[in-house]
């Protein structure tokens, strides 16, 4: 257990491995109180051991960049307040998220809860997530024009009607995020979503090998360096 993402834990290594079945079995995902029934664990334990496999998860996918040709929008999740969607929503957390388009199917996807869409936090998403000159295609909201300076930036002013035209892709993925989202935590603050976030997009990004999920996150949790339990 030394060394790797077992490191530390009080708890037998078949419970680990029990959960990490569960975990990769589940085509959605699993929440804290049921892993905690099917594993015999309190709540508290169950749900640190998901916040460590959702962090290995994102760590996996930050040494992917992606390529191509590449839709990039934001977009608005969670929240207890009802009224206005989109862009000034209130109570709710901001997302960035970039999809590759493969034409008649997607590529790799990644997201980033943010505090805002701005400048600095699209150029940050965009260096950490992106390969240098690729395509890129968004909405020509302002806060992306950053996008021009590493990226071939092409902005389109968009009608919603519109909008799915030009960036299919991405907006099938914000709809299949709030679908997951929904369906297993019945909505999330923005506390745990990036959380959330790295899981959906280790599965959307493994959907093709989904059977192999829950051997890969042993593989990755052997690798995996150790993360303090608090």
């Amino acid at each position: 257990m030394s060394g790797t993402l077992f490191h530390g834990s009080h708890l037998p290594l078949l419970k680990w491995f029990w959960a990490l079945y569960f975990i990769g079995s589940d085509k959605g995902s699993i929440s804290a109180l049921r892993l905690s029934k099917l594993i015999e664990v309190n709540w508290k334990t169950a749900r640190l051991m998901l916040t460590k496999v959702r962090a290995a998860m994102g760590h996996r996918d930050s040494l992917y960049r992606l390529s191509g040709t590449i839709e990039l929008d934001d977009a608005f999740v969670g929240g207890k307040h009802k009224g206005k969607r989109g862009r000034g929503a209130e109570g709710k957390t901001p997302i960035i998220i970039a999809c590759e388009n493969k034409h008649k199917k997607a590529g790799f996807i990644a997201m980033k809860a943010v505090k805002n869409v701005n400048f600095k936090t699209v150029k940050e998403f965009v260096s950490h997530h992106l390969l240098a000159n690729q395509h890129v295609r968004t909405d020509a909201y302002p806060a992306l024009n950053i996008i021009d300076k590493t990226q071939q930036h092409e902005p389109r002013v968009t009608p919603s009607e519109k909008v799915d035209e030009w960036l299919p892709w991405v907006h099938i993925a914000i709809g299949n995020l709030k679908t997951f989202l929904l369906g297993t935590f019945h909505g999330v603050t923005g506390n745990y979503l990036q959380e959330y976030l790295n899981e959906f997009c280790y599965r959307y990004n493994r959907r093709f090998v989904e059977k192999q999920i829950p051997n890969r996150l042993l593989n990755l949790a052997i690798i995996h360096t150790p993360l303090k339990s608090t």
